[in-house]
């Protein structure tokens, strides 16, 4: 079985001027290249990865991109670009001329207005994503939800992955609108889910018992198809790390059949991004 770790990050402190991670998050706050994630990935069987970004730049995505030139185990990129800008065509035709740039990321969750992604101002960003077969990962909480699957609806041939499960409400052991505006936003064949992020919203101390019931709904909804995996390394750490979260990954996942595992823990990403 080939293994995609479908969600991973890179960062220099030195060029995030202040920004997340704050000093307080020890474990994460230093730099992360990928002599640090090599290991893990031999370790663990990964066979390459989707990069994501985790800053708001156009700068932050020339990083992520040169990085992906230099290191073979990167598969594909997610960066960032501002979506209203006028030039944001423009910007996006240039983003996608790039091999191994393959999506977009609007950090939704760092955004004061829960509308934002169902602004039709930004109707020539979301045309030109689709123009150019660029796919959209949407960094959300529960409630964005319902702005999302207003964009989705929108923008049928426009294909949405929503990351981390969109960060359920587990350490609270609750619901809320969350377990059904997932099952909306599943009922469309152009949105699919990240199994990933989940421990990180857990309590401290979590048990495979706690993500279940999360998961369980996730795999229901949008069957073993468009569900992929992701570790969210390094932020991963801050929950108990890589090596934790893809043994709480494989229990989530113990009674699906051989090829329906494949698919989430590699198969799925591929399709998905489109590369090999």
């Amino acid at each position: 079985m080939m293994r995609i770790d479908a969600h991973q990050h890179f960062w220099q402190l030195a060029a995030r001027a202040g920004s997340w991670p704050p000093p307080s998050l020890g474990a994460i706050h230093r730099d992360f290249a990928p002599a640090d994630l090599a290991p893990l990935l031999a370790a663990h069987g990964i066979a390459g990865t989707v990069l994501v970004q985790s800053l708001p730049t156009a700068v932050d995505t020339d990083y992520l991109l040169a990085l992906a030139e230099q290191n073979s185990f990167i598969r594909a990129v997610v960066g960032w670009a501002d979506l209203l800008a006028p030039d944001a065509p423009a910007t996006i035709a240039r983003l996608a001329s790039h091999g191994k740039l393959k999506g977009l990321r609007p950090m939704l969750q760092d955004i004061e207005d829960d509308q934002w992604i169902a602004n039709p101002e930004l109707a020539p960003a979301l045309g030109a994503m689709v123009e150019h077969g660029l796919r959209l990962d949407a960094l959300v909480l529960p409630r964005h939800l319902p702005a999302l699957l207003h964009c989705a609806r929108a923008y049928p041939l426009l294909p949405i992955v929503i990351d981390h499960a969109a960060k359920p409400p587990i350490a609270d052991a609750a619901f809320g609108a969350w377990r059904e505006d997932m099952a909306q936003l599943a009922a469309l064949p152009n949105v699919h889910c990240k199994l990933s992020g989940l421990v990180t919203e857990a309590r401290p101390g979590w048990t495979v018992g706690d993500l279940r019931p999360y998961a369980a709904h996730v795999l229901d909804m949008f069957g073993p198809r468009r569900v992929i995996w992701g570790s969210d390394w390094p932020v991963v750490d801050l929950a108990g790390g890589y090596p934790a979260w893809l043994a709480a990954s494989e229990a989530l996942l113990a009674h699906l059949g051989q090829e329906d595992r494949d698919d989430i823990f590699g198969r799925n990403a591929c399709r998905f991004y489109g590369f090999e």
